[in-house]
């Protein structure tokens, strides 16, 4: 017979224990899929609220999603963009749109990572295509190395916050949300961050005055960018405007983009039939990694709603306090510090169950928690101690982690400016509802 609980049953040490157990493997530096799992088991056995034998079948069922196709499918189109040189057409083009200006480069290299984060939907290979063209070019320019580094790294956390975004189709499977009403709320923030990490490195320049970049906005060479970037840019066209004109699901669209970008690259005669393994082995790599911890993270997600542990937690928040400036700051310090030590996948999985009935205590609609979460998350991209992006472009340039955190502060402090302006403000998540 397995155990009943109830949302008013104080939580004792069959949960805390396999929790602590947990916490000390994920300083221990124990892949974070193993933790969950070990993790999980534990908790399964002390608690038995769910039989064993159901693990199996839990994480076979938790990625047997239509949704999740989108996922590889992704992160395969950045890969053949990648590797046609589409990713160098589309750094020019943001070059002749905004490289006229006061820190140009710098600007422009940010800029080029919002067009990316159209078509990859993941930050990490964001920061990793991006890193290798402009680093070198920004160097060169007057930046100091970690701080060019530090400049990518953030401008790369653009991957998870625009659409595409392959957080976004996590939280709306974990949630039961359209991947589509998502991507559309999501359109305002995204185009908020990226223009705030712009905004930072031109303040930044200002002061430190790496760039002296003048001149004015020329036509001729916008015209000749652009058409140099015309199937680029048809890429996220069809994917974005397939998605928001309701012609075909985001996993339809990655269906359709990756066709569309193969089809470019034979045609331009940039790909190779010989370039398929690689490419297919890089975006396996990177599956590999999130499939078994958005599969076994559904499994500890669904010990946890067991065990009412999302009811629990919000009866213990409001027994402390019931304002919802007070409710919606604790969640972004949760999310902020979850960021800082935990991948998105898991934190999406684990906590967005846990933390949107405490949300919804407070009135916070289910959309406008997703997009608050994400963007919050976000930051913890370019925060030690894992700091994704940061050990990306660490390995790229040989720049210490913590040197290229030190020098990305101020977009952290940025970053954390309009998460504040998502969570006070609904309409910037809820203009399209």
């Amino acid at each position: 017979m397995y155990k009943l609980y109830a949302a008013s049953t104080s939580l004792g040490w069959d949960f805390y224990g396999p929790a602590l157990g947990m916490g000390i493997m994920i300083l221990l530096g124990v892949p974070i899929w193993v933790v969950l799992g070990l993790g999980t088991a534990l908790l399964l056995s002390v608690t038995e609220v769910m039989p064993l034998t159901l693990i199996g079948e839990t994480l076979f069922s938790g990625i047997d999603s239509f949704s999740l196709i989108a996922v590889p499918l992704f992160i395969l189109t950045g890969d053949v963009i990648v590797t046609t040189r589409m990713s160098e057409k589309l750094l020019n083009l943001a070059e002749a749109t905004l490289g006229w200006i006061k820190s140009g480069l710098g600007t422009s290299t940010v800029l080029g990572c919002g067009f990316f984060a159209c078509i990859s939907g993941s930050d990490a290979a964001d920061a990793a295509a991006l890193g290798r063209i402009t680093i070198p070019r920004l160097v060169e320019k007057g930046y100091p190395r970690p701080y060019a580094s530090a400049l990518v790294a953030s401008g790369a956390t653009t991957g998870i916050l625009i659409p595409p975004s392959i957080s976004y189709i996590i939280i709306g499977l974990t949630l039961g949300i359209s991947a589509s009403t998502l991507f559309l709320a999501a359109a305002v923030p995204g185009a908020m961050v990226l223009m705030t990490i712009i905004l930072t490195n031109i303040i930044v320049n200002r002061f430190k005055r790496y760039e002296e970049s003048s001149g004015s906005f020329s036509p001729k060479k916008f015209v000749r960018a652009f058409w140099g970037a015309r199937y680029a840019v048809l890429v996220p066209f069809i994917i974005l405007g397939g998605i928001y004109s309701g012609i075909f699901t985001p996993t339809e669209s990655a269906s359709v983009a990756v066709l569309t970008a193969i089809t470019i690259g034979f045609g331009t005669k940039q790909l190779r039939v010989s370039d398929f393994p690689r490419m297919m082995e890089r975006s396996a790599e990177v599956n590999g990694v999130i499939a078994p911890i958005i599969g076994i993270a559904l499994l500890l997600a669904q010990a946890l709603a067991a065990l009412e542990v999302p009811q629990s937690f919000v009866q213990g928040i409001t027994n402390f306090t019931d304002n919802p400036v007070a409710v919606t700051l604790l969640m972004l310090f949760v999310f902020v510090a979850a960021g800082c030590i935990m991948e998105t996948t898991p934190n999406i999985v684990i906590l967005a169950p846990l933390m949107l009935p405490l949300a919804q205590n407070i009135g916070m609609n289910e959309i406008h928690f997703c997009i608050f979460m994400v963007t919050a998350l976000g930051v913890g991209f370019i925060t030690p101690p894992l700091g994704l992006n940061l050990f990306v472009l660490s390995g790229l340039t040989g720049e210490p982690v913590l040197k290229i955190a030190w020098r990305a502060i101020p977009f952290v402090l940025s970053m954390l400016v309009v998460v504040l302006l998502l969570a006070f403000i609904p309409w910037l998540s809820l203009w399209a509802l």
